[in-house]
């Protein structure tokens, strides 16, 4: 049965925001996730009249929320609390309580489990710890609690977790103490957390900058409710205009990344914090949850390509969350600035390359439209400078902020200010809220002086008009960087190639000599070498006299995948005597191994090494990885991950932000590079990634990359097949 909308609903709990149907929502335990978040009614195990207690402090938002529909208390040792009459166990539940409160010990958790599942319970929390994350027994215990929740269709929130508050159904079942707020915004934020702490400091932080939160949960260790599941309820009742996550690890990536669609779909941002970068912080995530951490690169990969937001800092979570929640639609662009500052037009240079975020170049009509507005003489560019001008009047700010939305060029504004004394601090407002109230692009302010006070009349315009208000620059940047990267995964949401077809798998899985490996890549129109394969010097004479000195000569058999190290390639033949005496020498040097013959190539012109590889993750899928070759690779990072689907045009320009990338370029009186041809190669081993042939590997090491409209020739291919998919 649909959930109905607030009006519908007696005793006045209310649902998300409009009705949800269960079939909306991809997730075995969705309608009663649903029913649990925004409950008819209730039940609390191990209640108190103590409100310092766990179960008193829930019971006490319950109060304080003002719910009405049915509570009901349960404790094994008193009648009644606060006159209200306590049930003896779970198991004297009326049929269909919608979320219960397991505040009891560890060892009670499976039995009430049981119970609430025989009594048609929507959802559980669990606040109790020691399951994964504290070893392998708890784990265990765990899963035995999971799998049987899923056998009921019951919801489990937990373990180990804080609870959950949602504004928008007025109720809390938390032990946090928490205060009800006295309306929603049209725009509100959802946060969803792994962390208890993190959920309750995301939340703080967003209220404390008048950001409206329509709802809190701490998902702890994530037994059966994942983020997935959040995601999809929060995006099917649309009940948040963004969503700000944060995400010890992605369980069940596949059902992740078929929420972020979902929610890209619908136009709801995810931003999205995960630790992990380091070792250091991969070892806190799973000590603190239990989570069995996956490689952070390939997890931010895979969920950029699906338009979610990755950030690194608290700080960009929560300056980037107040950006999206307010223009969840940003289109794309480059940032303008305006200031009264000289100083802080040049730190906003050297700020923004810093951290990439490019400038707009303003066109001549924008830049006549401010001039204007500004006296005679004055430099007009962007960042642009308004000097003394607005200390006289605010209204240059309201016409600079107009001239520059304007611009086609223009993907956002950002006003960066010295703030002034409190009437100008009000004129900035009066002068730029009407235009950031009507702009489909973002629009911001920052005003420096750290932690300063503002005048609390200009705090509250800007609060009111829910325009964007920062006290540095710098963070606003960034905020700023992140929207434009949302913006860009947005109009590339349907830049995707195809996964490749009329391709044959292989009869046995394993590693693959070079040949086949080439042969694959020829057939999917990767260029390689000319040459051929020969059992005896005399074929080996006939493929060089077709194809032409000076070759090269590589011992080819499943188990020289690193054939070098063993002296199994010699290089650079430039006649007969010179293949004779190679062949012998190659022949010695690998020894008894039984080769299916020697691959005989011509020896390519010089260019830039680089790398191309693609690997298939069990969880994740399929990505490629771009690297300058050689040392370069491992001594400056210099590699960038990308999706297997991505397009032409949107790999190039991945590619160019590689570090390193400026070898890519006119260099030191070498040629630019033909960053087409690496592309081209991308695209192609990522379609062939995605055919559903068992690839598990291809690594190309090196491609070796000539000039611009010369092409890439991959010199070196390893491929390793597994089983293929059905």
């Amino acid at each position: 049965m649909p959930h109905a909308e607030k009006s519908d609903v007696e005793g006045g709990a209310a649902v998300l925001t409009r009705p949800i149907e269960d079939g909306q929502i991809a997730s075995t335990v969705a309608s009663g996730l649903a029913r649990m978040l925004a409950p008819r009614s209730i039940a609390i195990a191990g209640a108190s009249p103590d409100a310092k207690t766990m179960g008193g402090a829930v019971l006490a938002n319950v109060v304080r929320f003002g719910f009405t529909g049915p509570v009901h208390l349960i404790s094994p040792t008193r009648d009644a609390i606060d006159g209200r009459p306590c049930l003896k166990s779970c198991d004297d539940l009326p049929e269909g309580v919608d979320a219960v409160v397991l505040n009891v010990p560890r060892a009670a958790i499976l039995p009430a489990v049981e119970a609430c599942a025989r009594r048609g319970v929507g959802g559980v929390i669990v606040f109790a710890s020691g399951f994964a994350e504290a070893g392998e027994e708890g784990r265990q215990e765990q899963q035995a609690i999971a799998h049987r929740c899923r056998e009921a269709g019951l919801a489990l929130l937990g373990p180990n977790c804080l609870g959950f508050v949602n504004y928008a159904a007025g109720i809390a079942l938390s032990f946090e103490p928490m205060q009800p707020v006295a309306a929603l915004r049209t725009r509100t934020v959802a946060v969803v957390a792994q962390s208890g702490a993190t959920a309750a400091g995301m939340r703080a932080a967003m209220q404390g900058r008048g950001v409206s939160v329509s709802m809190s949960v701490a998902t702890g260790n994530e037994a059966v409710v994942t983020a997935s599941d959040l995601i999809d309820v929060i995006v099917a009742g649309r009940s948040a205009s963004a969503i700000a996550l944060y995400a010890e690890q992605i369980r069940e990536p596949a059902a992740f990344l078929a929420a972020a669609r979902r929610a890209r779909a619908a136009r709801i941002p995810v931003v999205l914090l995960h630790p992990g970068r380091s070792r250091r912080g991969q070892a806190a995530a799973q000590s603190h949850t239990g989570a069995m951490v996956g490689d952070y690169a390939l997890m931010k990969s895979a969920v950029e390509n699906e338009a979610v937001v990755t950030v690194a800092t608290m700080d960009e979570m929560l300056d980037t969350v107040a950006m999206l929640h307010r223009f969840p639609e940003p289109p794309q662009g480059r940032l303008a600035i305006v200031t009264n500052s000289g100083a802080i037009r040049g730190m906003g240079f050297d700020f923004a390359e810093d951290i990439g975020l490019d400038l707009a170049d303003i066109s001549a009509a924008t830049r006549a439209r401010i001039a204007t507005a500004l006296p005679e003489g004055m430099e007009i560019d962007n960042p642009l400078d308004v000097g003394t001008t607005g200390f006289v009047s605010g209204a240059i700010f309201g016409a600079s902020t107009a001239a520059m939305l304007a611009d086609p060029a223009v993907g956002g504004v950002l006003l960066a200010l010295a703030g002034g004394a409190p009437p100008q601090q009000r004129a900035k407002a009066e002068a730029v809220i009407p235009e950031a109230v009507g702009a489909a692009k973002p629009v911001a302010m920052a005003i420096i002086g750290d932690e300063a006070p503002l005048d609390p009349e200009f705090v509250a315009a800007m609060r009111e008009s829910e325009t964007p208000l920062f006290r540095s620059p710098e963070r606003a940047m960034r905020a700023f960087a992140a929207v434009g990267r949302y913006a860009d995964a947005l109009a590339a949401a349907n830049d995707r190639t195809p996964a490749a077809t009329g391709l044959d798998g292989w009869a046995a899985p394993g590693v693959k000599p070079e040949y086949l490996g080439k042969d694959f890549l020829r057939r999917i129109g990767v260029r390689v070498p000319e040459g051929g394969l020969a059992v005896t010097v005399e074929q080996a004479l006939e493929i060089a006299a077709r194809i032409g000195f000076p070759v090269v000569l590589k011992a080819q058999a499943a188990a020289l995948s690193h054939k070098s190290d063993m002296g199994g390639v010699i290089l650079n033949l430039a006649d007969e005597a010179a293949l004779r005496a190679g062949w012998t020498r190659l022949i010695a040097n690998v020894g008894g191994v039984r080769l299916d013959g020697v691959l005989v190539e011509q020896m390519s012109a010089p260019g830039l090494e680089m790398i191309v590889g693609a690997r298939h993750h069990a969880e994740w899928g399929p990505s490629i990885l771009v690297g300058l070759g050689g040392v370069l690779t491992e001594a400056l990072d210099a590699t960038i991950l990308l999706p297997a689907d991505i397009g032409h045009a949107r790999a190039v320009d991945r590619i160019r932000t590689m570090r390193g990338a400026k070898l890519l370029d006119t260099f030191r009186g070498r040629p630019a590079r033909d960053v087409d041809a690496v592309a081209d190669v991308v695209v192609r081993l990522g379609a062939a990634m995605r055919a559903g042939i068992g690839i598990e590997e291809i690594d190309i090491n090196p491609l070796m990359v000539h000039a611009a409209g010369e092409g890439a020739v991959a010199l070196d291919a390893l491929l390793v097949t597994g089983t293929p998919q059905s």
